[in-house]
């Protein structure tokens, strides 16, 4: 499979990596600021492919300071491996908040998680084959697209943090 027009922002696949099949771009723009593939991996549940995930950041990095510890623009891009339910991605998400984050933490962004949760139940099912991107332009805040029709913005740098220490 080729995702080149999956991707947002892209026409063609400069692709960095293979995961699975899927070919990964190695660079994506994020409000006019180029970033680059930092790593990329395939979600399984149950031996079940769930999504291909890739991360891009400024620049490539080791640590997750190098991720969220600066306020600075990142993507995390989902390439959904099988259809999966609003009510399934977000027991997901909140499995790995609360193993990624202190509950202080969360209770501090509730506002923001409960905004989180009614973008997601009303985009519903996501089917095999889409791409869920979440891209964080600082001046915004989360903004979550299902194949390039974006869904939500949710405001905020510690959501964004809490929501990407869950890959991280």
């Amino acid at each position: 499979k080729r995702w080149s027009n999956s991707w947002p922002a892209r026409q063609w696949c400069t692709c960095a990596a293979e995961v699975s099949g899927v070919k990964v771009d190695d660079k994506a723009t994020v409000d006019g600021q180029e970033l680059v593939l930092n790593g990329a991996g395939m979600r399984t549940r149950l031996f079940i492919k769930v999504y291909v995930g890739a991360l891009y950041v400024p620049q490539k990095t080791n640590n997750i300071q190098g991720v969220i510890g600066r306020n600075q623009p990142r993507r995390m891009a989902l390439a959904l491996q099988r259809d999966v339910s609003a009510d399934q991605l977000l027991e997901a998400v909140r499995a790995g908040l609360a193993e990624n984050n202190s509950q202080a933490d969360l209770n501090t962004i509730k506002p923001q998680l409960d905004q989180f949760v009614a973008v997601f139940k009303l985009v519903g099912e996501a089917k095999a084959g889409q791409m869920v991107v979440l891209d964080y332009p600082p001046a915004e805040g989360t903004r979550i697209a299902l194949d390039g029709a974006v869904k939500g913005t949710i405001a905020g740098e510690a959501f964004n943090k809490a929501l990407f220490s869950v890959w991280l």
